[in-house]
């Protein structure tokens, strides 16, 4: 691992994911999983916010004249709820990731988020566009809106490259098997990739004014970062006269 690099600020993370290192499989550490469970907690009361928004938009639906006004400011507050609990969502799986043993478990713990979004919003949507008291012009403005917020909300949910416990157990025992058993990489606040050097001229350019040091799981926790750079890969393999068929893509992991 080099760290010759005078003249760039390294931040070293200390807080956040980390995994057990007495195991080849990942685990996250105690001070991780309170963090994860926190955020669990406050996106859980975000959503029924955002759910009890949506209860009296529909309540105002049976009033008559309907409130426009307050019917789509409710609207906006069951998004804006339902978006920060899916973002917070999203985060603590980050830091406490489900197993893709249990493809239903996993696929629920990654997308509740979406799940959250069309219950928060699909109802509210069907007691518009079949509500008897509104003309087509006010079905069609506030209906309209609500879809466009289903959709942002939808989106958001979803998590397009889920984390997963294998996932950090392979990237880390990958970066330790090029990193001389060290789980240690870098990454800068606008970066895509994690780096075993902190000289790479791919990471220390002239716009790069702080890099940052850590684990594996911290790179993915801080900046949702999944891929290792080639250049370093490459480099690390050469120095130390790795073989690429000396290492095991796939460890066998134990419950």
């Amino acid at each position: 691992m080099d760290t010759n690099n005078s003249h760039k600020k390294i931040t070293k993370v200390t807080e956040g994911a980390s995994e057990n290192v007495q195991s080849r499989t990942f685990v996250p550490t105690d001070e991780a999983k309170a963090k994860a469970n926190r955020l669990r907690l406050i996106a859980i009361i975000s959503w029924v916010v955002a759910i009890v928004a949506q209860l009296f938009a529909i309540s105002l639906l049976f009033k008559e004249p309907i409130n426009m006004t307050w019917l789509i400011v409710l609207i906006v507050v069951d998004l804006i709820f339902v978006v920060i609990g899916s973002v917070l969502w999203k985060k603590s799986n980050r830091l406490d990731p489900a197993s893709e043993k249990d493809k239903f478990k996993f696929f629920m713990q990654n997308q509740l988020g979406l799940v959250v979004a069309i219950i928060a919003f699909l109802p509210l949507i069907i007691f518009i566009f079949t509500n008897k008291n509104m003309d087509g012009k006010q079905k069609g403005i506030v209906g309209g809106i609500a879809v466009v917020a289903l959709l942002i909300a939808g989106v958001t949910g979803i998590d397009f490259n889920p984390p997963s416990i294998e996932q950090y157990t392979e990237q880390t025992n990958r970066v330790e098997w090029l990193n001389q058993g060290a789980n240690n990489v870098y990454w800068t606040k606008s970066g895509t990739v994690y780096h075993l050097f902190s000289d790479c001229s791919y990471i220390n350019t002239a716009k790069t004014s702080e890099i940052f040091e850590g684990t594996v799981a911290q790179s993915r926790e801080l900046k949702n970062i999944t891929n290792l750079c080639s250049r370093c890969e490459n480099k690390a393999m050469k120095e130390r006269n790795l073989d690429e068929s000396d290492y095991n893509t796939k460890p066998e992991l134990t419950d």
